[in-house]
């Protein structure tokens, strides 16, 4: 059996009907802020973007560096292309993320992996054989 993906007790399919004023509503006051003051012009391109893919008019993959982008219900099922900083990560938007940003899910960091010390790192390092 599936589960049932609900925003705060309420299904998808209304969560995509619902006005904007009542959406606001159930989200945190953070996402209220961000919603409230404004969108920008590259947020709103990105926006009509998403649109445009979900209605299938876009073949393209959408790309972009707009990381501060709070997922609202009519995005679900649009794949978009994230930057990290270094390259652009995919990810597909689903229910679960309503409410969230798109850089929650890219991460703009990697793990480093160190190698052997060189010759010149550290005084240490002089006497550590070069074979």
């Amino acid at each position: 059996m599936v589960k049932e993906f609900s925003y705060r007790g309420i299904p998808q399919q209304e969560l995509e009907n619902m006005s904007l004023e009542k959406l606001f509503q159930l989200f945190n006051s953070r996402q209220r802020r961000s919603l409230t003051r404004g969108i920008t012009d590259d947020k709103r391109k990105l926006i009509e973007e998403i649109k445009a893919a979900k209605a299938g008019k876009l073949k393209n993959p959408i790309k972009t560096h707009c990381r501060d982008l709070i997922v609202l219900p009519y995005m679900v099922g649009v794949p978009v292309n994230v930057f990290s900083g270094k390259e652009f990560v995919p990810v597909h938007i689903k229910t679960e993320m309503i409410g969230h940003y798109l850089g929650e899910y890219v991460i703009t960091n990697k793990r480093v992996s160190h190698g052997a010390p060189g010759v010149g790192a550290s005084r240490s390092s002089l006497y550590v054989p070069l074979k």
